[in-house]
């Protein structure tokens, strides 16, 4: 028999326990990695649920509306201009010679200076020419004289012919005579109408209202009434006159608002066409087309009480040919191209559609359009990413709306 006793013999104190086999240490490892799996799948599970529903909510919420200004259309009256340039022109301008020949012996007008018609302005010495006025004056008194003689003795032979006393011809001889001496006087009274305007052409005034220009001459200068020298030269301010000129292509209307007698509206601007100087009303228009320019000439006047208009400045005008009553306006920066075709940016509730719309008159940065109503509210910015039908947001401070244009005086 075998003896067992060795194998189910008590472990006592001193004995020591075998090592584990490795297959036992492989099952362990395997165990720990298992559970770090499920672990690492449950985490990475439960962290793509999370992101999952982040990107479900993303979704779910509004997309923000493109930021835009608007700007309401509004009925009003908008005008018709023409624009033109022109210059002014004084409505007189003297330029005043001399008619007597003499020294020049006072200088009465100032450089620059306003006077007014019959100011004195030159003297010129008269004492030769109120010498020869009183030697006209002398023959006329003692011709004067002659002829109330000779019609006393007509008288006297007109009598004694009553009474038969003298002949015929006699009183027809002294009829002629008196008849002759009338004409004498005449010529006298002729000769000393002369001398006496001889006299008055030594004192120059100012034959109109104006300013004098810069002066010509000085005391003691001799002038010549065959001479070209310019003794002063007047030019009337107020009122002044600008003349400026009109396409031919809208003479037809201009034309026909003048035949009905309306006083059409002129405005004139500085050379920048920013600043406006002065506003008047169309006079008349020339009677032919300038075929070098294909522009007639208009005229217009100006109250310049000021002066702020200077006589031949050059000046920017605008016509007003007409004004359009109860039309449609919005502000031109609105209207958007798509080739030849107009079109802007209708909003309602708040999401923008595109409408075609038809220009018409521009003033002043407002439009007069047609395919749109008064009220509507249109885009007026972020036209670089608006589209049809996309979603807008509208500014807190929207643009002003478009106001009436009639009259505006802005270019």
């Amino acid at each position: 028999m075998t003896d067992d006793t060795s194998e189910h013999a008590p472990i006592g104190p001193g004995h020591q326990l075998a090592a584990p086999r490795p297959s036992h240490k492989i099952a362990i490892v395997l165990c720990i990695l298992l559970l770090l799996a499920i672990v690492l799948a449950v985490v990475l599970f439960l962290h793509h649920r999370e992101e999952a529903k982040k990107k479900a909510a993303a979704l779910a919420l509004p997309k923000p509306g493109i930021a835009v200004t608007i700007a309401t259309a509004q009925k009003g009256s908008i005008g018709i201009y023409l624009d033109g340039i022109g210059t002014v022109t004084p409505e007189y301008t003297v330029s005043i010679y001399t008619q007597v020949d003499g020294v020049v012996v006072a200088v009465h007008y100032t450089e620059g200076q306003l006077v007014n018609k019959g100011d004195p302005l030159i003297d010129i010495d008269s004492r030769p020419y109120r010498a020869t006025l009183l030697q006209a004056q002398g023959a006329l008194e003692r011709d004067e004289n002659v002829l109330a003689q000779a019609r006393m003795d007509l008288e006297r032979y007109r009598a004694a012919w009553a009474r038969n006393g003298i002949a015929k011809q006699i009183l027809d001889d002294q009829e002629k005579l008196v008849l002759q001496d009338q004409g004498v006087v005449k010529n006298d009274q002729g000769t000393v109408q002369y001398d006496q305007i001889q006299v008055d052409f030594c004192s120059i005034a100012a034959p109109i209202a104006g300013r004098v220009g810069l002066r010509l001459l000085d005391p003691g200068n001799v002038v010549q009434a065959a001479g070209a020298v310019t003794l002063a030269i007047i030019t009337q301010l107020d009122p002044t006159t600008v003349i400026f000129t009109i396409p031919e292509d809208s003479l037809g209307p201009v034309a026909t608002r003048l035949n009905k007698k309306a006083k059409l509206a002129v405005d004139a601007f500085d050379h920048t066409a920013q600043t406006k100087i002065a506003s008047g009303t169309l006079l008349t228009i020339d009677n032919q087309i300038d075929t070098t320019t294909g522009t007639v000439k208009g005229r217009a006047l100006f109250a310049n009480k000021t002066g702020a208009l200077f006589p031949n400045q050059f000046v920017n005008t605008r016509l007003l040919v007409n004004t359009l009553q109860g039309v449609t306006l919005i502000p031109s920066s609105a209207i958007q191209q798509n080739g030849q075709a107009s079109f802007v940016y209708l909003i309602q509730n708040n999401v923008a559609h595109t409408r075609s719309v038809t220009p018409g008159v521009t003033n002043g940065g407002v439009t007069q359009v047609t395919g749109i109503n008064p009220g509507d509210v249109v885009a007026n910015s972020g036209f670089d990413k608006l589209q049809d039908n996309v979603a807008v947001a509208v500014s807190a401070k929207p643009a002003a709306a478009a106001a009436s244009a009639s009259g505006s005086g802005a270019p």
